[in-house]
Formats: C-alpha cells, structure tokens, sequence
C-alpha cells in the first residue's frame, strides 16, 4: 500500500469511528460522567486537577516557549532509556488488593514508564526530516509531546492515595489532548506528501508512532479504570469476557445499520463454543469487530 493511500485509509478509519461512537451513543445510550468544574472546585483550585493550568510545573510551561524545550537534557536522557513492557497477563495477575495499594504501585509504575515512552515519541519527531518536520500540524503534535513530558516527568513522587488522585486527573487530561493526534498526523502528513522521499520511513514512523500511542493509552486507561467497580473486570480486563456476547452485539448493531441503508440485511449466525469466556481486554474487539461484520454484510 502506498503512504497516500495509507495515510487516507487512517483518516477514514478515525471518521468512521467517530461516527460509529455516535450512533452508538444514541443506540445504547451509556451514561456519561459530568466532569465539569465545580463552583466549589472554583473556589478551592486544589480540589482539582487540570493539565493546563493547575500543576505548578504546567503554569510555567504555559508561560515559556516550546522552542526552549527542544535541546532540553531531560528528554534526551529519557529516550535512551529502556520501556519496561507490560503484558496482559502481568496486569491481570496484579490485580488488586483491599487496602489499595495496587493503586499506588500501578501509579509508581506509570510515573516512571509514561515519561520514558513520550521522550521515545519525541525522539521519533526529531528524526522526520526538517521540511516535514516544521509542517504546522506535525510540529503541533510534537509540541504537545514535548509539553506532556514536562508535566508527566516533573509530577511529584507519588507516595500516598491524594497525590495517586492528582495524578489520574493529569493522566485524564493528557488523554483527553492526545485524542485527536492520529488525524493531526494524517493532516500533516497529508499537507507535506510532496516533500517526501523516503516513503518506507515514514511508514515506519507511523507505525511505531500509533502502536506506542495505543500501548501508551491502554497502560494509562486500565490504571484509571483500577478507581472503578465492575463485576469480572480487573481495570480495563474482563476475567469472563464471552466473545459470543461481543459478537451478537456488533452483529445487532449491524443489522441495524444495513436495514436502515439497504432496507434488509443477513442473518448472522455464532457456531463453536458459546459458553466459552476468558480474560481480555474488550476495547480493541469493540473496534474490530463492527467493521469485520460491516464489511462482510455489505
């Protein structure tokens, strides 16, 4: 595949889910938390936690240049140190304990690890060739890389449950920042396909970028989800997860989107073990599976 039609088929994939997470919002209907400000948050800056503006260290990045962040040592430091990888397995069988400290260590953990893998990203960044580089729309995203470092990495040690909370608040708004970068890149990288040479590297930076973005969101997601109380989950883990559950979902919601275009739709049928269940993290198949069923009913 080309990088054109690469970069295209990212772009078409991020506005089909976008519009598939809003015909789901109006088809199940899930309750969605307000996390809107308080007037006693207002009042009392210390009783929340923004990544903007309510972190020390972030009001004076806020006040300074990226430009001087660039040749910082800090960051070079950062990326030439190791990730530590964790597996699916390793978060499930953490679990979590009754006094919470599971909570704390996963923090500790994400403490460490988060800046490290953001300094790899903006290492990334620095290696595109400098006319690509300096497209707005790419050096924005690097920005906010280098921006997101400097929060993560100068976040005090987390020794107890307040600061662990503090903590989830800033992991929340980075989240909530970097949710759209993968349409930046294809924008960027869009705007500046005529100034590039070497197709097969820009592939490969593309690569590493989205599967470290993906890794980078669900270490984060699952510590988050740690603060919730789901029956058979264990962070973002399902311990009993039923693929046949998740499919007969996806295929009703398929249904429905055929008869509404086409006025009728096949019938989908499950074989083989439907009483089977294992432990997995749902979210990847609830990506996956709309568009395989999708495909195969058109």
């Amino acid at each position: 595949m080309s990088l054109c039609k690469r970069i295209q088929c990212i772009k078409d994939s991020v506005a089909k889910s976008r519009a598939m997470n809003v015909t789901l919002q109006q088809h199940f209907k899930p309750k969605i938390r307000n996390f809107s400000v308080s007037t006693a948050d207002q009042k009392d800056p210390k009783r929340r936690y923004s990544a903007v503006t309510d972190f020390s260290p972030a009001r004076d990045l806020n006040n300074r240049s990226v430009v001087s962040f660039y040749n910082q040592s800090a960051i070079d430091e950062a990326a030439k140190k190791p990730s530590v990888r964790l597996t699916p397995a390793t978060l499930l069988y953490t679990g979590k304990s009754p006094d919470g400290n599971h909570l704390l260590r996963s923090a500790q953990y994400l403490h460490k690890e988060l800046p490290v893998r953001v300094a790899h990203r903006i290492a990334e960044f620095r290696n595109l060739p400098f006319i690509i580089g300096c497209n707005p729309t790419i050096l924005s995203v690097h920005e906010l890389y280098i921006r997101s470092f400097h929060l993560l990495s100068e976040f005090p040690q987390i020794e107890d449950f307040k600061v662990e909370e503090e903590y989830c608040s800033l992991v929340k708004g980075l989240l909530d920042d970097h949710k759209d970068i993968v349409t930046q890149l294809a924008q960027g990288f869009n705007e500046c396909r005529k100034h590039i040479k070497d197709e097969d590297m820009i592939r490969q930076f593309l690569d590493r970028m989205l599967t470290s973005r993906l890794g980078i969101r669900i270490l984060a997601e699952h510590h988050l989800a740690l603060h919730q109380e789901k029956p058979h989950f264990i962070g973002m883990i399902c311990t009993k997860l039923s693929l046949k559950k998740i499919i007969e979902k996806w295929a009703e919601f398929a249904t429905e989107l055929c008869m509404h275009k086409y006025g009728h739709a096949p019938r989908v049928k499950v074989k083989g073990h439907h009483a089977a269940t294992f432990p997995y993290i749902p979210q990847p198949l609830d990506y996956i599976l709309p568009e395989l069923i999708k495909n195969a009913m058109r």
